[in-house]
């Protein structure tokens, strides 16, 4: 996105869009989850029974479970990548050969479903491990992990002869390539990146204790999201523009430029890059998973094992036919995010802002009034929940469709 839209100009609007918009979704997501105490399905049944608006839950789990699907098979390009840099294989590696060596993986038809499994594989054994013992564990070991090995790519890259044309090209902003689409884009982009709109948010709120602040988890959550990734564009922009590459953006500056770049830093590099790369594609798909998890063990009665087991099954099947045929992996993206994301964010800041009592919202938000910073927030994080989100979604979402 930041390669398409004139990096650090964009970087502004994603910016303000993630605290002006983005960040009252995500309070209005995560008040839904901690007052309700229930999966997405279960929480919409408290909040809105009889009414239409409870249809969303079961679009949200429909929702994760296709992102748990087709980003599986993106998660199964990093673990594949990662093998290829425990290996050396990238040593001495010529851009030709990695657009070819990425051509011949993904058009290959047993290479990227078995890396597909593997990765469903791993996704699964740390979800059905549980909330703590699996998820809480993984998250906890390896987000500081995650954030050193960023942090020393960075350092590599920015050291780089050749590295200050990338970092001028994040720091200092061009707004004349800003229009519509570059709003739209930067917007729908803060909502993939919080995972808004697919019950994510709710369902790991249902777990929070009666004394977690949801004001705070919301902020943090919003700064360190950014920090990595304002954190990823200085540890990969500096090294393209290094190397004289163009900031191509989607798989093929990342399976293609990249290994390139990386390739002639040494081993080290495109192993703790290719590393970080899994790493941060198994929190987001152990998220989504936990979506479906909690429905099947909340409302169906399913024990965590078999309902993770039934979900890998079921993701592997349809991650199949996004790997093999490219057409039904950019439907089930195309629908994710401009569709599913974007109804169920706006459902959810309705049912907060229309359906709930509003002192209950500033009692839950405000965690029973203990809490000052949020008393302070609360009126306008409420403005912009019943009034700015529900517009700006609407926005979004007819800009995406055109």
């Amino acid at each position: 996105m930041v390669g398409q839209h004139g990096g650090a100009a964009f970087i502004i609007i994603y910016i303000l869009c993630s605290i002006i918009i983005a960040l009252p979704v995500f309070f209005a997501e995560s008040l839904l989850g901690k007052t309700t105490g229930s999966d997405t399905i279960g929480a919409l049944k408290k909040t809105v029974p009889d009414s239409p608006l409870m249809a969303e839950g079961g679009l949200a789990v429909l929702a994760a479970f296709v992102i748990v699907s087709f980003y599986s098979v993106v998660g199964g390009w990093s673990f594949d990548y990662f093998i290829r840099s425990c290996t050396g294989s990238f040593q001495g590696l010529q851009i030709t050969e990695a657009s070819q060596t990425f051509k011949a993986m993904t058009d290959s038809v047993w290479q990227p479903l078995g890396s597909l499994a593997v990765f469903l594989s791993l996704s699964g054994i740390i979800v059905a491990a549980g909330v703590d013992k699996g998820i809480g564990l993984f998250s906890k070991v390896m987000m500081p992990v995650l954030f050193i090995m960023i942090l020393l790519i960075v350092i590599r890259s920015v050291s780089l002869p050749g590295a200050s044309a990338g970092i001028e090209y994040l720091v200092k902003p061009d707004f004349s390539k800003i229009d519509g689409r570059a709003i739209a884009d930067a917007l729908g982009q803060s909502f993939f990146s919080l995972s808004l709109g697919v019950g994510c948010v709710l369902t790991y709120s249902s777990y929070m204790r009666k004394e977690e602040n949801v004001f705070y988890s919301g902020i943090w959550t919003a700064i360190f999201d950014t920090v990595f990734a304002v954190l990823a564009g200085f540890a990969i922009m500096p090294a393209v523009f290094a190397a004289g590459l163009p900031a191509a953006a989607g798989p093929s500056l990342v399976y293609e430029t990249l290994p390139v770049i990386f390739s002639q830093m040494g081993p080290v590099v495109p192993f703790l890059f290719f590393l970080a790369i899994l790493i941060a594609a198994l929190t987001s798909s152990i998220s989504m998973m936990e979506v479906c998890v909690a429905w099947m063990v909340d409302q169906k009665k399913f024990r965590r094992g078999t309902a993770t087991l039934c979900i890998c099954c079921l993701a592997f099947i349809l991650g199949c036919a996004c790997a093999l045929f490219p057409k039904v992996f950019n439907t089930c993206d195309f629908l994710t995010s401009n569709v599913f994301m974007m109804i169920g964010s706006f459902v959810f800041v309705i049912v907060v802002a229309w359906k709930l009592p509003k002192v209950d919202v500033r009692t839950q938000f405000t965690n029973y009034g203990t809490s000052k910073a949020a008393k302070v927030a609360f009126p306008v994080v409420w403005f912009s929940i019943k009034w700015l989100c529900p517009i700006a979604i609407v926005a979004i979402a007819i800009t995406n469709l055109l």
